[in-house]
C-alpha cells in the first residue's frame, strides 16, 4: 500500500494543474488516470484537437478567398483528409507527452487505471489500494444526449467522433447551437460541407450577450451554416448510413425532418463520476449530477474535494485549471481565492467570439445602470489589412463609477485580447484606465481602447 498526502483522480486540466501545484508546494502527490494518455478530455477529444482543425481550415478558408488579393497566385491547396487527421494527431501527442514530462519533472506519480473510493482516505486502482490524507475529485465530463437520440461515434457522433471521421461529410446536421457545435460545424463548412444546425431555443448561443449573439448569428449563416432554431428534436434514425432528424418547431408544433451523412449531437456536457462509488460514501450530490462543494472545494465528507466540470459552474478547462490551483494551496495551508466574475469564455471560430463578465441582458436584470462603449474593427487598420474587419467590441461600464462591468468581443483574436479587460476587472479598473493605456499601433487591441474611449467622449477613429 502506497501512502500520499494528495491523490487526484483525474488527468484533464483541472485534475494535472492540481497534482503539479501540490507537488509545488513540497506535498507527495499522485495523479490517476485511465486513459492511456494524460489531459483529459480537453488535450485528447475536445479543446486542443478542435483547435488544429479549426486552425488547419481556417487556412484553407484563407487560400481559397483571400491568397490572390494579397497577390499570392496559384490554385488554393486541395485537401488531404488523412493527413489533416494526422497533424490534429500530432498536435495532441505533443500537448499529451508534455504534460508526462511535467509530472515526472515535478515528481508527480501516474497511476495508470480507473480509481474508486471505497472509504474516506483510501483510493482503489484495480486490485490495489493507496492512502491519501487528501483526494481530489476531478474527473471530468462526458457528453450528454437526449432522449431518442442514439450516439454511434459514426453515424450520430459527440465531438469526440467528429473529430475522428472517415471523411468529410457532404451534409452535416448539428444539434445544439453551443460552442462545440459551432466550432465543429465551421470546421466542416470550411471543407465543404453543407452544415445545418439544429437549436432548441430562439437564439444561438444560450447566454451570450444577445446583440453580439445576432451579430455571430449573421456571419455563420453568411459562411454557409444554415439555422433552423426554436426547434425540438424527437430522434434521429439510422439507416443505410443515412441519418434522419426529426424535429417539432416549438412556435407551431409543426413536425419535420432533415437527412443527413452525419449528425454531431452537441447538447452540452455532464459530469462523470461513474464507478467512483459517491454514492457509497454518501457524498452529496446536485439533482444535475454534480459534486457538492463548499467554498474551498471540500464535500461534506472530510478528506475529499472536487473540482471542473464534476462540480457546478460553466465546463471550461481553464476554471478547472483555477479550481485545481485553488483547491491545492488550501490543502497546503494557503487562502486562495478564485473569482467567478472574470472568467472568460471563448468560441474559436473565425471570427473569434470572447465574453467575460455581465452581458446587457444581466444588468436590466439586476437594474443597475449602466454604459456601452463599442468599436467595430472595421475603424481598425490591422483589422482592415487582415480581412478581420467584421465585428466590434463592447464594453460595459457602471454609469456612476466607470467601473468595467463586463466586455464582449467579435472579432480577430477576440480570445486573447479579452484578457486585457479581465486583468483590468480584476483590480476594479475604470473604462478610464484602459482608455488611458497606450496601446501600439498598428494593433488588433487597439479596438479595445477605442471601446473604452467610446465609454467616455467617444472613440477616435468612429
Amino acid at each position: 500500500m502506497s501512502s500520499y498526502d494528495v491523490i487526484v483522480i483525474g488527468a484533464g486540466p483541472g485534475g494535472y494543474v492540481c497534482a503539479i501545484r501540490c507537488a509545488q508546494l513540497g506535498l507527495k502527490v499522485a495523479c490517476v488516470e485511465g486513459r492511456e494518455t494524460l489531459g483529459g478530455t480537453c488535450l485528447n477529444v475536445g479543446c486542443i484537437p478542435s483547435k488544429a482543425m479549426l486552425h488547419a481550415t481556417h487556412m484553407l478558408h484563407e487560400a481559397e478567398h483571400n491568397f490572390a488579393t494579397m497577390g499570392l497566385k496559384g490554385k488554393a491547396p486541395s485537401v488531404d483528409w488523412k493527413q489533416m487527421l494526422a497533424y490534429k494527431d500530432e498536435t495532441i501527442g505533443q500537448n499529451t507527452g508534455g504534460i508526462e514530462y511535467l509530472f515526472k519533472k515535478n515528481k508527480v506519480d501516474w497511476i495508470k487505471g480507473w480509481a474508486s473510493i471505497p472509504e474516506a482516505g483510501k483510493v482503489k486502482v484495480g486490485d490495489d489500494i493507496h492512502e491519501a490524507k487528501h483526494i481530489v475529485v476531478a474527473s471530468g465530463s462526458e457528453a450528454s444526449s437526449l432522449p431518442g437520440v442514439e450516439v454511434d461515434e459514426k453515424t450520430v457522433v459527440t465531438s469526440t467522433g467528429a473529430l475522428e471521421l472517415t471523411k468529410v461529410p457532404k451534409k452535416l446536421a448539428v444539434i445544439g447551437a453551443g460552442v462545440i457545435g459551432l466550432e465543429l460545424g465551421s470546421v466542416y463548412a470550411r471543407l465543404g460541407a453543407e452544415v445545418q444546425v439544429i437549436e432548441f431555443l430562439d437564439a444561438i448561443t444560450p447566454g451570450m450577450d444577445a446583440e453580439i449573439a445576432r451579430q455571430f448569428q449573421k456571419m455563420l449563416t453568411k459562411q454557409g451554416l444554415k439555422f433552423t432554431l426554436g426547434a425540438a428534436v424527437q430522434g434521429v434514425t439510422v439507416k443505410g448510413g443515412k441519418a434522419t432528424v426529426n424535429y417539432k418547431l416549438r412556435k407551431d408544433e409543426s413536425d419535420h425532418s432533415i437527412v443527413a451523412d452525419t449528425v454531431l449531437v452537441a447538447t452540452g456536457r455532464k459530469p462523470y463520476t461513474t464507478g467512483l462509488g459517491l454514492d457509497a460514501l454518501g457524498i452529496e450530490m446536485s439533482e444535475r449530477g454534480q459534486i457538492k462543494t463548499d467554498a474551498r472545494y471540500a464535500t461534506n465528507v472530510g478528506g475529499i474535494y472536487a473540482i471542473g466540470d464534476a462540480i457546478d459552474g460553466p465546463m471550461l478547462a481553464h476554471k478547472a485549471e483555477d479550481e485545481g490551483m485553488a483547491v491545492a494551496e488550501g490543502i497546503a495551508g494557503q487562502h486562495p481565492h478564485v473569482n467567478y466574475g472574470v472568467i472568460p469564455g471563448v468560441i474559436y471560430t473565425h471570427p473569434e467570439v470572447a465574453n467575460v463578465g455581465e452581458t446587457e441582458e444581466t444588468l436590466k436584470k439586476q437594474g443597475r445602470a449602466y454604459k456601452v462603449g463599442k468599436f467595430p474593427f472595421m475603424g481598425n487598420a490591422r483589422a482592415k489589412a487582415n480581412f478581420a474587419g467584421d465585428g466590434f467590441v463592447k464594453i460595459l461600464a457602471d454609469k456612476d463609477t466607470d467601473r468595467i462591468l463586463g466586455a464582449h468581443i467579435i472579432g480577430p483574436m477576440a480570445g486573447d485580447l479579452i484578457h486585457e479587460i479581465c486583468v483590468a476587472m480584476e483590480f476594479g479598473a475604470a473604462a478610464e484606465d484602459l482608455a488611458r493605456t497606450c496601446h501600439a499601433h498598428p494593433t488588433y487591441s487597439e479596438a479595445v481602447r477605442e471601446a473604452a474611449l467610446a465609454c467616455g467622449d467617444g472613440a477616435i477613429h468612429a
